[in-house]
């Protein structure tokens, strides 16, 4: 069982060069064993990539969460299963971590980051409320914590009632963890008379933010290597007295990255079982999949390491069971394994929802504000493969705002095009009223605008990268909308330009699909030297998704919001009419012929 929000504060044994003794967890007799040396166990459980969500609740389409699998989702869902397995291992010990992504991603976390930021207010941020309710023993950074920078971050874990980890986030100036690296939590295994066992919790973030918010942390942190950081803590975590060390690490497990080398490895989880000795299990997050329970072995150890991720927004909860037993004075775990609970078998829990009721009002109430109104209906269910009026509304404000700031400048002469991708397959701003859950609902991402200079072949060069999100289908094969991409590539990392006219050409290899490629409204074809001023989100100028030629020095970055810049525009103008801003200028073809 856990300790009150105060308590665990006091339970930290360990953290980077000091150590305190913490008040052991009162919990009731274990069960006596059959026969022969005795056993205990010990129960971890596991979140992740919450990404705001409290309530089970569609902010978007304002309904009840659902989708095709019929998942729920939501802290508060969460809460419920927590607190089911907390009262059946009643007097046995149960921690629960989470393995960061926590306060971006809902309209709900927005709010109190951007409409009402906490560091203003002084208001308790919801995930705050909600997951000190649930009284989490420990939460790893994610990369999207550093979103809305340093301040509201270190806001946000003030308020929280247990600890904060990231052992790979480092002062700059100093060379220190600018975070807690681990905790050492001393727990006791039965009733009062049973012996203590110590977990240590090491928690890793993402090296990615460096480039993801770069505007946020450069020279300020660093964000040193993810196995390189374990080899470093973990011996030092067993040398304070850990007896079980668990990694809660916000990285997936695929060992690729979505940028280039220049960054340590963005997916690392896998590398670091094998690689570093003296773990137990890791907790990971990040890539949003579900991996109910996986086994790495060691290469020094030959030991096993126990791995989980409980997909995302509060989908899953990942339990993991070990059996320990003292030998010769020292815990070793005897068996391990791990399951995974479905929050769409529980209802939410009302201590969670009331904490965050008010809050969550008040979002709903700004959501439903509306901004405009639309003269036709617009969907964004095809934008992945036509060219459609919603996907060129984003590029058509970006490119106006970026056209007006450079007015009277150096490259005010130079074409503006834009980019934008296609966020969701679901977005809709309905015939008549728009409101900006419609317009958040298009653009889900908290990008700021900014822009460069690109040449003509550095264009054909993006495009042809952004190309191959399709799979290749050779002239006769059937195009099918549904399998059309290949799902290696996410719908985000796929990207459409405004203000030049091309064709993709999918029956063609990988790197040789843009067949053409023109300045609008001719026939004469984009020369390498040409000089295009490019409007692009701040994720992309950064280097997410590893596009080519994109890393340069900005020509306008003020810092504006662009899913605020959208409803501006729809604001001033009253109406969203596709007369006003939807030119046709790119499709799929084969062989010169249009497909779909």
């Amino acid at each position: 069982m856990t300790s009150s929000s105060g308590a665990s504060r006091r339970q930290v044994l360990a953290v980077a060069a000091a150590a305190a003794t913490a008040p052991l967890i009162a919990s009731a007799p274990a069960r006596a064993a059959a026969a022969g040396p005795k056993t205990w166990d010990l129960t971890i459980l596991g979140t992740s990539d919450t990404h705001g969500n409290v309530y089970n609740w569609d902010y978007y389409k304002d309904a009840e969460y659902d989708d095709s699998r019929h998942n729920d989702v939501g802290v508060a869902k969460l809460a419920t299963l927590v607190n089911q397995i907390r009262a059946e291992r009643e007097g046995r010990a149960t921690l629960v971590l989470d393995a960061g992504d926590t306060i971006q991603g809902t309209p709900l976390a927005t709010y109190y980051a951007k409409q009402e930021p906490i560091t203003v207010t002084g208001e308790t941020h919801p995930m705050a409320n909600a997951m000190n309710i649930l009284k989490y023993d420990a939460v790893t950074l994610g990369n999207h914590e550093f979103n809305y920078g340093l301040p509201l971050l270190a806001k946000w874990i003030e308020q929280l009632g247990f600890p904060a980890l990231a052992a790979n986030a480092v002062n700059e100036a100093t060379g220190k963890p600018a975070y807690l690296p681990y905790v050492i939590k001393k727990v006791r295994l039965g009733g009062a008379d049973s012996p203590t066992i110590n977990v240590g919790i090491l928690g890793l973030t993402n090296p990615g933010v460096a480039i993801w918010d770069k505007a946020n942390v450069e020279g300020r942190l660093v964000f040193p290597d993810m196995v390189e950081t374990a080899a470093k803590w973990v011996p030092i975590m067993r040398e304070r007295g850990a007896d079980l060390v668990v990694i809660s690490a916000h990285g997936g497990d695929s060992g690729t990255s979505s940028y280039g080398p220049e960054l340590p490895n963005e997916n690392p989880v896998t590398l670091i079982a094998q690689q570093v000795p003296g773990i137990d299990a890791i907790l990971f997050g990040h890539a949003h999949a579900e991996v109910v329970e996986k086994f790495v072995t060691n290469t020094a150890t030959g030991e096993r390491v126990l791995t989980a991720e409980p997909s995302k927004w509060g989908q899953r909860l990942t339990r993991m069971d070990f059996t320990v037993q003292k030998v010769r004075g020292r815990w070793k775990v005897l068996a391990k394994g791990a399951t995974m609970l479905n929050t769409n078998t529980v209802v939410e829990d009302p201590a969670v929802l009331a904490a965050v009721r008010g809050q969550h009002t008040r979002t709903v109430e700004y959501v439903n504000r509306v901004v405009a109104r639309s003269s036709v209906e617009l969907s964004a269910a095809e934008s992945r493969y036509k060219d459609t009026p919603i996907l060129d509304f984003i590029n058509h404000v970006q490119a106006e705002v970026v056209t007006t700031a450079l007015a009277g400048r150096s490259y005010a002469g130079l074409p503006v095009l834009s980019i934008a991708a296609p966020f969701s397959r679901t977005a809709v701003f309905p015939q008549g009223d728009v409101r900006i859950r419609d317009v958040a609902g298009l653009y889900v991402f908290d990008n700021t605008l900014e822009a460069v200079v690109l040449s003509g072949a550095e264009l054909r060069t993006y495009l042809e990268f952004s190309a191959k999100y399709f799979r290749t289908l050779p002239v006769g094969a059937t195009v099918d909308p549904a399998t059309i991409s290949d799902p290696a590539v996410p719908d985000y990392n796929y990207d459409v330009v405004s203000g030049v006219e091309y064709d993709i050409d999918i029956s063609r290899p990988v790197g040789q699909r843009i067949t053409r490629l023109v300045l609008p409204g001719t026939d004469t074809p984009v020369a390498d030297t040409a000089q295009f001023v490019v409007a692009v989100n701040n994720y992309r100028r950064s280097g997410g998704g590893n596009f080519p030629g994109i890393v340069k020095t900005q020509v306008y970055n003020e810092q504006q919001e662009i899913r605020q810049l959208l409803i501006d525009w729809a604001q001033a103008k009253g109406v969203i009419d596709p007369a006003d801003f939807f030119v046709p200028n790119w499709k799929l073809v084969r062989e010169g012929v249009p497909v779909l």
